[in-house]
């Protein structure tokens, strides 16, 4: 029974890429040092999968940035603006231009947007599309690292965007048009570059199509039936393996079936109901291969065997044995790389747990025993042991706490709501708080300096005393609130110098949260993150952040904000158990932030921001799933912050959200203050304000904070007039996109000098349009 891979964590088990990168940025290591860092990690790679029992290994799958990106320079779809890079000395200045904007040699050239990979915490670069549109194969990186990998010895099966998903993640720019209609001038440099594929002697290709886990439309399925037909007639000689992941087929099953396609992969832990729907519908054929993903590539929970034996077994029965692959659901891009490496993690969670590289020898041990063949010994010995701890999570003790559960159980509306409507409450909040027209504010967090990690770092470790380490952090805190009263900062930060990650740090102060030395996973280029898993009932059983944020309140008399992490971002950014429904996990963490909140008023602090940039990202892929997590997602923010006066502000941000669908979700959030990711989109999600007129205030991001250019007063202005057309003036805030924690200190502070400028130039207009 075929084994296979369908993508493998790029970063490297200690960060190797994100490491060289950075370099790379910051002017530290040649271009051919990056690529020569690039290259070992592929190599170690596809011998770490060759390895663990995987018969065919992903190629192409690796990324210096961006998997959607390099689909965009393989097809020479790069947007005018970058021309001037084009054909350069350098290579990689245009892709990292592209990935993370440009200001040098005279030229200023912003980002390409950024949003995230379906419902994951991975974020894509949006291809920009125009009606004149054409593609020519540029650089097909494709080709140079399967090479690489045939000249290694690894049984390479090359992985491509398709080109029906690639054209719907991208936006028409400029003019609108559908972009399916650049359908047929790019397919021809898609079927050129599959016969070069073929051309070099591999015989497989996987070609991702995940747009087909959502809701596409009967126009979309006619241009993927013309899509697939047309490039098995170009490259016959090609076997097509056609991925979807993370949800099922849905309506456009039949479409698919009717596609000249050898082998199509199933994820069958988002959806495995769609195994049956295959295996008895009468357009399967006698041929086709059914690659069934049963190892969640997107959690870190050992497999449970018995269960997905059931599948592998039953599809067998139905088509034999040859016509059956063993995968993960998905790439294991969003797993952690190896669970061998966390040597302090306590013995009883270990045993629970599976990372990338134990699930691969999860695949090929149910690929064996769901042989027909007799498994081997150390087969039926990974069987027995998958069972004992699977029992063992079963008995375990330390998963569940009666009061938390009580606590839930008593819940009713009133817990869900704050003590009365908007109106009062910003009346009640202007009183108090006494700020100026177009506040200005930042999202949270300022540059993580390399002098305050190692500072985090060395109190961890224990090399310097608790005392030294917080007398370190309130004179940086210190120094942050002195340098935002200096420049007129409105609504002060304390800066989260404290704080590692917005969810690990919070989790690190809760019950029920257990933590990884080297559980990183890519959010986006070189920004990891390390997410922790909750493994049993969460509440809070000490402070979270008032002792920080009091300090921080202390040192002014401006109102410095509270800064949490909601209940929905520390689920969606978390490995969850699995072991109950997603929702009571929520609540419960929702129940935890409520108490920090409520100490936090009690502490003095008027203004307090509850994060909540995952809420999208959480959104079920199919309209009809939609409801029913929209309601618990608002229920959990509710629940955070209810029972606070009318007077305390409650703030809460967004970043990176498509949610122009779900505004009216959004406003019944109900918080005060929302601060949202504009800038890349040039202020595209206020769209939305057309028909549906924002209840509250909020804050549309003025600068993009993911890229190092610093944008001009000007650019800043635009964007806050073109606000003004949708959000009236006593409303409107003014920040930049999200936290500044990536960034380094001389750009943040001349781009926070620039947009209080704007927003005091703007203060000055708009008092003598009034006066006038």
């Amino acid at each position: 029974m075929q084994t296979h891979n369908l993508g493998y964590p790029r970063i490297g088990s200690h960060r190797e890429l994100k490491k060289a990168s950075e370099n790379y940025w910051a002017g530290n290591a040649s271009a051919q040092e990056l690529q020569q860092t690039a290259y070992e990690l592929r190599l170690r790679h596809w011998k770490a999968q060759s390895e663990a029992g995987i018969e065919l290994v992903p190629v192409n799958d690796f990324s210096l940035y961006d998997h959607v990106l390099d689909t965009l320079l393989t097809f020479g779809a790069i947007p005018e603006r970058y021309q001037p890079l084009v054909g350069g000395a350098q290579p990689l200045d245009l892709y990292f231009a592209m990935a993370r904007g440009h200001q040098r040699d005279g030229l200023d050239l912003r980002a390409m947007e950024m949003t995230k990979w379906f419902d994951t915490n991975y974020h894509y670069i949006v291809p920009e599309f125009h009606r004149e549109q054409q593609f020519q194969l540029f650089r097909p990186k494709v080709l140079d690292e399967l090479a690489e990998a045939l000249q290694a010895g690894i049984k390479a099966k090359p992985v491509l965007l398709g080109p029906i998903s690639f054209l719907l993640l991208g936006k028409a720019k400029n003019t609108d048009f559908n972009t399916l209609d650049l359908l047929p001038r790019l397919l021809p440099v898609y079927a050129q570059l599959l016969q070069r594929i073929a051309d070099q002697g591999v015989t497989w290709v996987q070609l991702d199509e995940p747009i087909l886990a959502t809701d596409i439309s009967p126009e979309a399925q006619i241009a993927l039936v013309q899509a697939y037909n047309y490039l098995r007639k170009s490259v016959p000689g090609l076997k097509f393996l056609l991925a979807n992941y993370f949800d099922c087929f849905g309506e456009a099953l039949d479409t698919v079936l009717s596609l000249p396609v050898e082998a199509l992969h199933l994820d069958l832990v988002r959806c495995p109901s769609q195994l049956d729907d295959l295996l008895e519908h009468p357009a399967l054929g006698d041929q086709r291969i059914l690659s069934l993903g049963v190892v969640d590539g997107r959690n870190v929970w050992r497999n449970d065997f018995a269960h997905s034996l059931t599948f592998l077994r039953k599809a067998v029965a139905k088509v034999g044995e040859a016509r059956v692959w063993v995968a993960p659901s998905c790439s294991l891009l969003h797993s952690p790389i190896d669970l061998s490496l966390e040597t302090k993690l306590d013995q009883e969670l270990q045993q629970w747990l599976a990372f990338a590289q134990q699930k691969l020898e999860e695949v090929s041990t149910l690929a064996e025993l769901a042989s027909t063949a007799e498994p081997s010994r150390r087969a039926l010995a990974r069987l027995e042991l998958n069972q004992q701890a699977h029992e063992a999570r079963r008995r375990s003790t330390r998963i569940h706490n009666p009061e938390v559960k009580k606590r839930l159980e008593a819940l009713k509306a009133d817990h869900f709501r704050r003590q009365s409507a908007f109106d009062q409450r910003q009346s009640a909040q202007h009183k108090a708080l006494k700020l100026p027209l177009f506040p200005t504010t930042t999202i949270g967090s300022f540059p993580q300096t390399p002098e305050i990690r190692a500072l985090r770092a060395n109190f961890k470790k224990g090399a310097i005393s608790a005392a030294e380490y917080e007398a370190a952090m309130e004179e940086a805190i210190r120094e942050s609130i002195t340098w935002q009263e200096e420049v007129g900062m409105d609504v002060l930060v304390h800066g989260e110098f404290e704080r590692n990650d917005m969810v690990e740090y919070f989790g690190e102060l809760l019950e029920g949260f257990a933590f990884t030395q080297y559980g990183w996973v890519q959010s986006y280029g070189s920004r990891c993150v390390k997410p922790p898993i909750i493994y049993g009932d969460v509440w809070r059983s000490r402070d979270l952040s008032v002792r920080w944020s009091s300090f921080a309140q202390a040192q002014t008399q401006l109102p410095v904000k509270g800064m949490l992490t909601g209940p929905v971002t520390i689920l969606q950014w978390s490995f969850v158990r699995d072991d109950q429904p997603r929702h009571q996990t929520a609540f419960q963490i929702a129940c935890a932030i409520n108490d920090e909140v409520k100490a936090l008023e009690v502490a003095g602090i008027g203004v307090i921001q509850i994060d909540e940039p995952a809420f999208r990202e959480g959104l079920p892929l199919r309209q009809k799933d939609r409801p029913a997590y929209l309601d618990w997602a608002v229920k959990a923010f509710r629940l955070s912050n209810s029972g606070v006066s009318d007077q305390t502000q409650i703030h809460t941000h967004m970043c990176y959200s498509e949610f122009n669908d779900i505004i009216e979700a959004i406003a019944a959030m109900d918080a005060d203050v929302i601060t949202i990711e504009t800038s890349r989109s040039d202020m595209e999600l206020l769209d939305a304000f057309v028909d549906f007129k924002y209840p509250n205030e909020i804050g549309p991001g003025v600068y993009d904070i993911h890229s190092p250019r610093i944008p001009s007063t000007d650019e800043m202005e635009a964007l806050l007039l073109k606000a003004l057309k949708f959000v009236p003036a006593r409303n409107l805030w003014v920040n930049p996109d999200c936290g500044l924690k990536t960034r380094r200190w001389p750009e943040t502070k001349e781009a926070l000098i620039r947009m209080i400028a704007v927003a005091k130039a703007l203060r000055e207009k708009t008092a003598a349009s009034v006066a006038s």
